[in-house]
Parts: structure tokens; sequence; C-alpha cells
């Protein structure tokens, strides 16, 4: 299999937004309890404990790292069934996620965003979000998750590329 790259930079006044974007069959409703609830989200991601909502702090284990990898995720914003913000933190410094639905017909849109400072990294962050997307889509599917291997390091100037152009449009 060869996933083509849908991300894309798009400078922001803060930095820049890692911006991907699926159109997933089913419900807004259903979509989100695929994002949102902790045994849809291990099929996908990884699991999650703690109290949801809004300003609550939550541990994720990520599924499908290396070992047994599990971060904190602050709550920043959720507004069922349309949009959750969170910033996770860990030994890698924090990352500031959101994630919004919109139903398009019998279809939901989803946006993933990762505001970041600058694009720095994203030519190896990139091929992640891409594999946990389409992660998430083949879980809805039913259809075999995706390898890594097939994400990264293949596009991996992909996201080199869109780094240039976000940083030639700053010069």
């Amino acid at each position: 299999m060869s996933p083509t790259p849908t991300g894309r930079l798009v400078p922001t006044p803060e930095g820049v937004d890692l911006v991907l974007t699926r159109m997933i069959r089913g419900s807004i409703e259903d979509v989100w309890a695929s994002v949102t609830e902790s045994e849809r989200t291990a099929r996908w991601f990884g699991r999650w404990e703690g109290a949801a909502g809004s300003g609550e702090t939550i541990r994720v284990q990520m599924g499908f790292e290396e070992g047994d990898a599990w971060t904190t995720a602050r709550i920043d914003s959720c507004t069922p069934p349309h949009r959750l913000e969170i910033t996770t933190i860990d030994e890698n410094g924090s990352w500031h996620l959101e994630i919004r639905l919109a139903q398009r017909g019998e279809n939901t849109e989803l946006t993933f965003v990762q505001h970041r400072e600058n694009a720095d990294g994203v030519a190896d962050i990139g091929a992640g979000w891409e594999y946990y997307l389409d992660n998430l889509v083949a879980s809805r599917e039913g259809t075999p998750l995706p390898s890594f291997d097939d994400y990264y390091p293949s596009m991996k100037q992909y996201f080199l590329d869109q780094a240039a152009a976000v940083d030639s449009q700053r010069d």
C-alpha cells in the first residue's frame, strides 16, 4: 500500500497549523464516539483513562507506539459532537491538538489540527498523523489497519516541502 499524504501546513499569527482532513462514513454522533470513547479510541490510537470534560486531565496509552507509551492530556475544550481540543504533555514537550467534526450528508468531515509554533519536526510528525487518521477510518470500516512502514519515511519529503514553503512565505 502507498498512502498519499494529505496534510497541509497553514501559517497562522501564532505559528503554523498542521491540518489533515478525512471524510468518514457515518453520523457525526457515531464519529464523535470513535474519537472520544476509550474503548473506541483504543482501536485506532490508544485507550484513555480519567474523567472526561473540559478542564479535566486524562492519561492516554498510545496503543500503536513502541513500548508502554503513556501521555497526559488536558481537555482544553469539549463541545460534543463538534469539537475536541486537548494539550498533551509528556517527555517530548506539549502538543496542542484539535478535532473538528461537521456532518456532510451521510458522512462526517473530520478536520484534525496540530497547532505548532513553527514547522520544525513536521517532516517526522506529519506521517504519524496521516497513519493514525487512516487507522481511524480502517477501524470504522472493519478493514485491516495500515502499516506505519507505508507512511514513514516515504512521506517525509512531502512534509519537508510543506515546511519549506511555509518558511519561504515568512521570509
